[in-house]
Formats: structure tokens, C-alpha cells, sequence
């Protein structure tokens, strides 16, 4: 079972890293007004306001930049400021031996699930929720208020509408996953987490339809579907498409792959590049169910 780290407190440090593209102070000032509201001290690496072309810094400054919070015992939480690109570059640069001493929470999503996948392969726990860059965006509240409750420890239930993709049933297993491009990108990496036994949820962004059947088969070929002891399918948000039509939209070419197994799946969860993007908590046991009046997930 994966170890939770403490939960936060008022008065607890949080720490606000660039990980992937560039950020501005000013980009965060309202994520630092927002966590002092909940009662914590923030401090702000110094990837923050670091630019290297589209980075927050060399590779070298990232690295070193996580590696001093998460080596710092009094900072409770690591909170990434923005995703895009990069987290991958620098992530084999990093000593967990500190951490593994004073584990601590983690949270991101997006660019950011190489971090959630590789801390759940070290054995740890992490929040998959929003990036310090959008805590301020409009129709966030939900999903800000979600990170808050997984944060501080509060319990975590989330009830979403029947979709006529679903397939009913019951399931229970740790949850696993993230954005679908990172994930494929990761196996046969050192971060790459296993799926079986696990509830799984995807999401993507702007990606060709092409390219989605391309990562499925990719996942179904290495056995990331078949085992599963539920999929959650979240925001396909903005998806392309080629000039010759591909057929099918991204729901339908996942149901393609799901409908091989027999786990429950859930369609339309509210995790991905959209405003409702609820936190959830990776290698934290869960119960879905997926029924005729629509799904339901709880935290164990």
C-alpha cells in the first residue's frame, strides 16, 4: 500500500516549483493569496520567474530547484506551477532519499504525471489537481476547493451524470493515471507505474484523434487495459482532427479498446484541461460504481 504523506495543517509551509514552461510572479500571485487564505506559509523557488526559452530554466536550475524542497523537512507540500513541458527532462536527476524520510505531498497534473507515476512506483501517494498558474481561473472553484480537501485530508466523494458510453459494475483498486500522452510516454521508463489491480483515469488535450487510437493501442499492446479494475475516461478537451475524418471522437475510439475487458468504466469524470478538474489522489484506494443513474467515486 502506498505511504500517505502527513496531511497539511495552518501554519505548514507549501512550496510552489516550476517544473515544465515558464511562470511569472505575477502569474502567481494568486495561488500565493489563495494558500495563505488556507492558512499555510508559501515560499517560491527560485524556478519561478526563470525563463530558458519555453522552460523555468535550464533543466539544471528545475532540478535543483525540486531537489531543495523536496529536501527541505519544514516544506509540507510541493504545489507545480504550471504544466506544458519539461518535468521529464529533469525527473532522473532527482534524489528521493530525503523525501523517503519526510514524505510530502506532491500535487499537479498534466506535464506533472510523470511525477505523479514515479512517486507512486517509489511507493508514495500524490494529488493529481490544479496547477498553481490557473488557481484563479474562472469556474475552478470546484476543482480548487477538491485540491483543498485532499490536502488537508477531508474526505473525498464524487458523484458524475450517466453517460451512454458507461458499463456498469463495481470496483475497487488504488488510483493510477493521468494525462494519456504522458502515461504512454512513460512505460519502460523508471516511472512507469503499473496498472493492474488499479482504477485508472485518462484525459488529454489538443491531440489528433489519430494519436489517441495510437496511445490506446499502444496501452492495450503492453497490457496497461487488461487488468484493470476500472477506467475513469475524463476531459478529451479540444481534440483535432484530419482532413480526412478519422471516424470515430476520442470517447468512442477508448470504448474501442475498454469494451475488450469487462471492468467498469466511467465516461465524461471531471479530471483534465478543462475548469472542473477534481483532485484526486494517486495510489489512495477507491470504490467506483457504475450504475444506470451514473457513477460515483469515494476514497477508501
Amino acid at each position: 500500500m502506498p505511504i500517505a504523506p502527513p496531511f497539511l495543517r495552518p501554519g505548514d509551509l507549501v512550496a510552489i516549483v516550476g517544473t515544465a514552461r515558464k511562470v511569472s510572479h505575477a502569474e502567481m500571485a494568486a495561488a500565493v493569496t489563495i494558500l495563505t487564505g488556507w492558512g499555510l506559509r508559501v515560499t517560491l523557488g527560485e524556478s519561478i520567474a526563470a525563463a530558458h526559452h519555453q522552460f523555468a530554466g535550464p533543466d539544471e536550475l528545475r532540478a535543483r530547484d525540486f531537489q531543495q524542497q523536496l529536501d527541505n523537512p519544514e516544506v509540507r507540500a510541493i504545489i507545480c506551477a504550471r504544466g506544458g513541458y519539461g518535468t521529464t527532462r529533469i525527473i532522473d536527476e532527482l534524489d528521493f532519499t530525503a523525501f523517503a524520510r519526510h514524505p510530502k505531498w506532491v500535487a499537479g497534473f498534466s506535464d506533472i504525471t510523470a511525477l505523479n507515476s514515479h512517486l507512486l512506483r517509489l511507493g508514495y501517494e500524490s494529488i493529481h489537481g490544479v496547477m498553481a498558474f490557473i488557481f484563479d481561473q474562472a469556474g475552478g472553484e470546484e476543482s480548487l476547493e477538491s485540491l483543498r480537501r485532499a490536502l488537508f485530508g477531508e474526505p473525498v466523494a464524487y458523484a458524475v451524470p450517466l453517460h451512454p458510453l458507461n458499463r456498469p459494475g463495481i470496483a475497487t483498486g488504488e488510483l493510477t493515471g493521468g494525462n494519456l500522452t504522458l502515461l504512454q510516454h512513460l512505460i519502460g521508463t523508471p516511472s512507469d507505474c503499473p496498472t493492474a489491480g488499479r482504477i485508472l483515469f485518462i484525459e488529454d488535450v489538443a491531440e489528433y484523434l489519430m494519436s489517441v487510437d495510437r496511445m490506446l493501442v499502444h496501452l492495450d499492446r503492453t497490457g496497461k487495459l487488461r487488468d484493470l479494475a476500472g477506467l475513469l475516461v475524463g476531459h478529451f478537451t479540444d481534440s483535432q482532427d484530419n482532413a480526412i475524418p478519422f471516424g470515430q471522437t476520442a470517447y468512442e475510439i477508448i470504448d474501442t479498446y475498454a469494451r475488450r475487458y469487462n471492468f467498469p468504466v466511467a465516461y465524461g469524470f471531471p479530471v483534465g484541461h478543462e475548469p472542473q478538474n477534481l483532485a484526486l489522489i494517486c495510489g489512495r484506494a477507491a470504490r467506483l460504481e457504475v450504475a444506470a443513474d451514473g457513477a460515483r467515486l469515494t476514497t477508501l
